[in-house]
């Protein structure tokens, strides 16, 4: 189990050092971020920032307006020197704010989500739809820019809540049903569909409570995060990872939290860290199965107190079916305990460490008191050497 360590301000007696976080303006000489993005929509000073959850956030200001900004349908298009906004409608701005062009009313759901693709094309997600947008820059003939509305995609059955690029050649799709699909990015064809994050096997006992429990928030994809070989998916309260070459899942904790997971990211040599409505953060690490256990088939929050109990012999094939599905597992490594409301998300420093924020009002940082250590012990054998207090043992 990996020790962590609290910071920012609640850091355990001994441990009052300086934060590697605290050190990084002054070790380097040039300021590493650059201005991205300027939002306008206050009339006066603007006195607060609150954000909401992993993709919007919130301003306020003197002149009495709160405005709502979602992080993930603004996309900045690089090679093109401008950036998209969602919502309603799809606007193109220039670096100086100038409205370029924009589309036509597109549907009350608005635009939930934008990612570029290639061929000066972006993927926005409009309820349960996926619209390709074109780009087309100003040439000789013609000095504007303009939107052409390519096609739809409309094999989601529920509305989509999670969209992201895997590679330059693919994105993902996740929606309020647990329906994942991998997309190709040139031609827009569906390379593969996943949608076995709940098993519907048919059980003995159907009490109303077991019904409850197998409702579809508890299937609703809210995040990904991948790398080159999986996709890792925060699917309701749980954690599964979908291999892109085998095209099916290969591993899953079905209730990674006790509450929906908010936020994903992958950690190198192979972990997964994860943050939930029920306060806690976990990491996790994916491993190779030695020998393939089964799973207990899962039951819903009242079996826990022994109600709606399912039949043994009914469950077998259940087991035997999830035993031949998952070739690898996820193994809780460490669990930061330190919030006491919702973990909205986090940010993931991989020389200095861990930064959560949460519902409760508190930004913590932390440290991997393993690492922490190891560090200390080096550092103050080289204090040794240098002073020549350090001797070879005979």
């Amino acid at each position: 189990m990996l020790r962590w360590l609290i910071g920012g301000g609640r850091e355990p007696q001994g441990l009052a050092e300086k934060s590697p976080l605290q050190t990084i303006g002054e070790e380097q000489t040039q300021n590493p971020y650059t201005e991205l993005l300027v939002l306008k929509a206050h009339h006066d000073i603007v006195r607060f920032l609150v954000q909401l959850d992993a993709y919007r956030f919130a301003s306020a200001g003197d002149d009495g307006v709160v405005v709502v900004w979602n992080a993930q349908c603004l996309t900045v298009l690089q090679r093109l020197d401008v950036w998209l906004s969602g919502g309603n409608d799809l606007c193109v701005w220039n670096r100086k704010l100038d409205l370029l062009c924009k589309t036509s009313h597109l549907s009350d759901t608005g635009i939930s989500a934008l990612v570029e693709i290639p061929k000066n094309c972006v993927v926005a997600a409009v309820g349960k739809e996926l619209i390709i947008f074109r780009l087309v820059a100003p040439t000789e003939g013609s000095l504007e820019w303009d939107i052409l509305e390519i096609k739809h995609l409309l094999d989601h059955q529920d509305n989509i809540l999670s969209l992201m690029n895997v590679n330059d050649l693919s994105f993902v799709t996740g929606s309020h049903i647990g329906e994942l699909i991998i997309w190709d990015a040139l031609d827009w064809t569906m390379q593969a569909y996943e949608r076995n994050f709940w098993d519907p096997s048919p059980q003995l006992d159907t009490q109303q409570e077991i019904k409850l429990c197998q409702k579809s928030n508890d299937i609703s994809i809210h995040h990904f995060t991948c790398d080159e070989e999986n996709v890792f998916a925060a699917v309701g309260r749980g954690l599964y990872v979908y291999n892109l070459q085998m095209k099916r899942v290969i591993a899953c904790q079905k209730t990674a939290h006790d509450s929906n997971v908010l936020h994903i990211a992958k950690l190198p040599n192979r972990q997964l860290i994860s943050c939930s409505e029920d306060g806690s953060v976990r990491i996790w690490e994916l491993r190779e199965k030695q020998q393939l256990a089964a799973e207990p088939v899962p039951t819903g929050f009242f079996n826990m107190w022994g109600f709606g109990r399912v039949n043994k012999q009914a469950s077998q094939p259940v087991k035997k079916q999830q035993e031949n599905a998952t070739s690898c597992s996820l193994e809780l490594i460490g669990d930061l305990i330190g919030h006491s409301s919702s973990v909205e998300m986090f940010l993931y420093f991989e020389d200095h460490g861990l930064v959560t924020c949460s519902a409760d009002h508190l930004i913590i940082l932390w440290k991997n008191g393993e690492r922490e250590s190891g560090l200390r012990s080096l550092r103050l054998f080289q204090k040794l050497e240098e002073n020549g207090d350090l001797y070879l043992a005979v």
